[in-house]
């Protein structure tokens, strides 16, 4: 038990205390916004606020309030969903002019807001004269004055609202969505609005509430006549004349919606998209689970495409990446260098999605160039899969489908059908985010595959998964390719899925192809130091002379076979032909250099040793445990390294 009189802290333990300095600002600030509020609840009349509330005056005045909110709320939405659009996924001129335009209302005062109103929309306004001479439409001192001078006042909310949510909302999802085949319209409308959903909800309540109390623009422009433009803000106007009583609770009825409003939001005024939602744990998939054979439903192709056609790939590309590719159907080709190299960009060149590059692309007999995203075929599956988390993984299977024009039933038979084949058959029913990364990976691929593309992308689709995960998915995904009549590009950073799942190995750097080849010829010579150490070797350029190579990095190296002195040349070390020791070889090493040991890390059974020196580069060497503890190696320890000549494989470059 505590002892009487002992005073328990309120904050959490480790919480700073805020300094007073800002603390008492602070707490004055709250009383200054509270204070008002607490006005009306104090000077309200509680016995009477019955009556008041459910006065003919009051009462007319709340349903034309809600009239006018309402439907400049639909206004709102109609308008101002496609300009939040607009301002957040198109790029043009003056884009920053329109959005001060937007801004303009929230920050204006209401009554200069009518006032511009009526010079818009007046009888002797810019467009006051013809909407009455063309429709018969007369707005001011009309209900209809009322709506317009309320969505003008609280359509921005809702424009602001909804272009953070969009902003918040990668872009990978729209594109991934345009790849399976659908229309930028069908896009928005099946991927974009029910992913900011969140933010709309937001906006929309805020514009509401906005449009419920406005007060300035409407009586400047619309008038305040009983039963056609009074609401409520302007019955409390008047009613502050007359009954100030009556006023109060009125107030007090307006006080009470607002606070309802912005309790419900919670204080979310810009929305959360639904991929950036806190998700479940996802249900990890068995370690042991093998993908299932079950063969596809085909069902009826729509047009433009065919199951078990045969597509060959041909494209110019031009811009940061800079290549011509020609491949035949059937051809997986694994696209590798490092970062920066221009892999990802040459493939949203193939899709049509950067303007970076452009790729003059020919599928089949069908030159492709001048199509939109959505019409060529080309499916493309990010590296986190990018399925929509507001559809199942049946839906988001069969979607590609959909999109394409094929029936729902049909579409989802076809789905089911590529859902089973990839081993995620009895997951149709589950959201993204309850499947573990290998289910999602799964039905990513089924969801490219079943859209029946020409030209299949994957930018590094195993990358985050771990490795008896990406074991079973690879398998996977190469029993599939084998039958795919299209040509596949793979981007990856994993030399055993460049080796295993490609026929061809495309070596980029800056943009520019290095090396394209067969998986075992770039093994054994590849071009690229960054490709030489991602298979594990050391990786040396230097320039040929009559003995070896003259080390970019400094230093000499000795070499069996070197190329006419002056060629430009890689040297490539395998690390297990590196022999450490800890004094100076006395044996038939050519090259001999004294180092330190930086770094010792488990590769399989085996150790790899970074030794640094300063008279040669950095390099690694592979031994066995036994090895490592009978030299006693360790951080800093000093060692000598010995490389024969004949272990040096010199790629002339």
């Amino acid at each position: 038990m505590k002892r009487a009189g002992t005073r328990v802290s309120a904050r959490r333990p480790g919480t700073p205390r805020p300094p007073l300095a800002l603390a008492l600002p602070a707490l004055a600030a709250v009383a200054f916004l509270s204070l008002p509020l607490a006005g009306i609840l104090v000077r309200t009349e509680w016995g009477g606020l019955a009556g008041h509330l459910t006065a003919p005056g009051t009462v007319e005045a709340l349903r034309l309030s809600l009239l006018v909110s309402f439907w400049a709320l639909g206004l709102s939405l109609l308008l101002g969903v496609p300009l939040a659009w607009l301002l957040a996924r198109v790029p043009f001129p003056g884009k920053a002019l329109v959005r001060s335009l937007v801004l303009l209302p929230m920050v204006l005062p209401p009554t200069v807001g009518g006032v511009a109103l009526l010079l818009a929309f007046g009888r002797r306004g810019l467009l006051g004269p013809w909407l009455e001479d063309t429709f018969g439409l007369t707005l001011p001192f009309h209900t209809s004055g009322a709506v317009v001078a309320a969505t003008f006042v609280a359509m921005p909310f809702l424009v602001i609202s909804l272009e953070g949510a969009l902003g918040g909302l990668r872009p990978r999802y729209e594109e991934t969505a345009a790849s399976l085949g659908a229309s930028p319209v069908r896009v928005f409308f099946t991927v974009t609005l029910p992913m900011v959903a969140p933010g709309i909800l937001a906006g929309a309540a805020l514009t509401w509430a906005r449009a419920l109390g406005e007060f300035g623009a409407t009586i400047t422009f619309a008038g305040n006549l009983p039963g056609t433009t009074q609401t409520l803000p302007l019955q409390v106007y008047l009613l502050l004349q007359e009954e100030p009583g009556a006023a109060t609770s009125v107030s007090l009825l307006l006080l009470a919606i607002a606070m309802a409003v912005l309790i419900a939001l919670r204080g979310r005024w810009t929305g959360t998209p639904a991929d950036r939602r806190r998700r479940p744990a996802p249900v990890e998939e068995p370690a042991t689970a093998g993908p299932a054979v079950a063969e596809p439903v085909a069902a009826e192709p729509p047009d433009g495409g065919a199951p078990g056609g045969r597509w060959a790939l041909h494209a110019d590309v031009t811009g940061f990446t800079r290549l011509t590719l020609d491949a035949g159907p059937g051809t997986t080709i694994a696209v590798v260098g490092p970062n920066g190299a221009g892999k990802t960009t040459l493939l949203r060149a193939l899709l049509g999605l950067t303007p970076r590059a452009h790729a003059d692309l020919r599928l089949g007999d069908e030159d492709v160039t001048a199509l939109p995203p959505h019409r060529r075929h080309v499916a493309w599956v990010p590296q986190d899969g990018a399925l929509f988390p507001h559809l199942s993984a049946l839906a988001n299977t069969a979607y590609g489908l959909r999109a394409q024009g094929v029936a729902r039933a049909g579409a989802r038979r076809e789905a089911q059908a590529w859902l089973d084949r990839l081993g995620v058959g009895h997951l149709g029913h589950r959201k993204p985010a309850q499947l573990s990364g290998g289910q999602a990976q799964r039905v990513a691929l089924a969801r490219a595959l079943a859209a029946r593309p020409r030209l299949l992308v994957l930018d590094e689709p195993l990358a985050a998964l771990d490795q008896t995960t990406r074991a079973h998915v690879r398998h996977t995904l190469r029993t599939h390719l084998a039958g795919f009549g299209g040509v596949c590009l793979i981007v990856t950073h994993d030399p055993v899925e460049a080796v295993s799942l490609a026929d061809r190995v495309l070596v980029l750097q800056d943009g520019r192809t290095l090396q394209d080849d067969t998986p075992a010829e770039v093994t054994r010579h590849p071009r690229s130091p960054w490709v030489a150490r991602m298979l594990g070797r050391n990786a040396w350029p230097g320039t040929a002379t009559p003995d070896g190579l003259a080390l970019d990095g400094g230093g000499t190296l000795v070499a069996a076979e070197p190329p006419p002195p002056g060629t430009p040349a890689l040297a490539i070390v395998a690390p297990e032909a590196v022999s450490l020791h800890r004094e100076r070889p006395a044996g038939s090493p050519r090259n001999v250099w004294p180092g330190t040991v930086r770094e010792i890390t488990a590769s399989g059974s085996r150790l790899r040793v970074l030794v640094t020196s300063p008279d040669a580069p950095d390099l690694v060497a592979e031994i066995t445990p036994q090895a490592a503890a009978e030299l006693g190696l360790a951080d800093g320890v000093p060692v000598w390294t010995g490389l024969k000549a004949t272990e040096t494989t010199i790629v002339p470059l």
